[in-house]
């Protein structure tokens, strides 16, 4: 699950347009969902750091509603965080969960649209970002068409000895046993077909868009940044679901019923109608067999010291 989570809002596969605005309670939903995940994830990175970097300013890009641009605010508590998105509400979402937080004072938000608000600073990041010790872009990169050229401008922004962090890839989110007692087997399986169709269809239609082999580390060390590594973390809900994550998984399937309809076949849009009926015993609020499970792969990259 993703900040800016790839399913796209709008009527038609073709449709590959993402109103964030729309999206902005889902968004947030997702990312309370993975808390656990992201505070796993800001102590691995301070690990990586190490005990003698000085972290003072962070830079969150493509941050959503700034769920983990305030993780980073808890785990580095001296340091300034900055959360960059191209939409204003999502800014707005941003510092008004700094502030519930009690983090107001160390978040900051910048309104910039990718990846041309990574390009026009110096060596010490004057006139563009400004310079950071860290920055963190979770599955913002594969919304820019060249992004070998986004990885080249983040890592840019790096103070030396920095690190860059990029969350991309991971595993598909599992929810659902294999045979759920209505439609054809396998449900799972071929909407993760449909959004790969989807996901193609939308990186072909980005401006500027490139092809390149998607090797996340090797792609790093052609940014300049050495040593690059991964790691992934797990997020694992058991059944039976408490609420709050069967109202983000009816939102998600809501979503591929509206985006991804003309993908599937027949009976698997009544499977879905069906999963999606709010007063069924069989649908994804009510049943009890509905789980959680996801991957997020994170890599890594330091920016050499001189």
């Amino acid at each position: 699950m993703n900040p800016h989570g790839d399913s796209g809002h709008g009527h038609g596969h073709h449709h590959t347009d993402i109103d964030w605005e729309v999206m902005a309670a889902q968004l947030e939903n997702s990312g309370e969902l993975q808390l656990p995940v992201l505070r796993r994830t800001a102590a691995r990175l301070r690990e990586l750091l190490g005990p003698e970097k000085e972290v003072r300013r962070i830079i969150d890009i493509g941050s959503g509603p700034g769920v983990m641009t305030c993780v980073f605010a808890e785990a580095f508590p001296d340091a300034e965080v900055v959360a960059v998105d191209g939409t204003p509400g999502l800014l707005d979402r941003a510092l008004a969960r700094a502030e519930r937080l009690g983090l107001g004072g160390r978040v900051t938000v910048r309104h910039a649209e990718l990846p041309e608000g990574l390009d026009g600073g110096d060596e010490h990041g004057e006139g563009g970002l400004g310079a950071a010790d860290l920055v963190w872009s979770s599955k913002a990169v594969h919304h820019l068409g060249d992004q070998q050229r986004a990885l080249n401008g983040l890592a840019g922004v790096l103070r030396p000895g920095g690190l860059l962090a990029v969350a991309e890839g991971g595993l598909p989110m599992r929810f659902l046993p294999r045979d759920i007692g209505i439609g054809e087997p396998g449900l799972q399986a071929r909407l993760d077909a449909a959004q790969e169709r989807w996901f193609e269809i939308m990186r072909t239609e980005l401006p500027g868009s490139t092809t390149v082999v998607e090797d996340w580390p090797a792609m790093l060390s052609r940014a300049g940044l050495t040593p690059v590594g991964s790691f992934t973390s797990l997020l694992d809900l058991p059944a039976p679901l408490g609420e709050s994550p069967r109202a983000f998984l009816q939102a998600h399937l809501t979503r591929l019923r509206e985006t991804m309809s003309e993908s599937l076949d027949a009976e698997d849009r009544t499977t879905l109608d069906a999963l999606l009926d709010p007063e069924a015993p069989e649908g994804i609020l009510r049943r009890p067999d509905v789980f959680l499970l996801s991957a997020t792969t994170v890599f890594t990259g330091v920016r050499p010291a001189r």
